[in-house]
């Protein structure tokens, strides 16, 4: 049987951390997280948040590697609805990055919050 989207963000959710944007605002300014919008660039050229890097999540594991090669350094991720974010989440932790957190509002939440 075929897995819906919604089935596997579900599946995702169990494995991944999530908070709400003001506590991820207030963490990356303590820990220098790096906070990753993976939406597409139409959708991040729209509207994004202050700081926030755009690697959609269909290039977001080959594209982090060369960014990004410390595991622990803390990862933030956002979309438009949370189910990207933690779908990407859950990729990041298998290739090894071990501080990854999902930003669980809506994006306009989201930016808002970090512009």
């Amino acid at each position: 049987m075929l897995k819906t989207i919604p089935d596997l963000i579900k599946l995702a959710s169990e494995h991944v951390v999530k908070m709400d944007a003001a506590q991820a605002k207030s963490e990356i300014a303590k820990n220098n997280g790096l906070l990753i919008d993976v939406r597409e660039p139409a959708e991040h050229a729209i509207k994004n948040a202050v700081g926030a890097i755009n690697i959609p999540r269909g290039v977001l594991e080959m594209k982090l590697v060369e960014i990004e090669k410390d595991a622990e350094r803390p990862i933030y991720l956002h979309c438009a609805t949370g189910g990207r974010a933690t779908l990407a989440a859950e990729q990041l932790q298998r290739i090894g990055y071990n501080k990854v957190t999902v930003i669980s509002c809506k994006a306009e939440n989201v930016c808002d919050t970090f512009c």
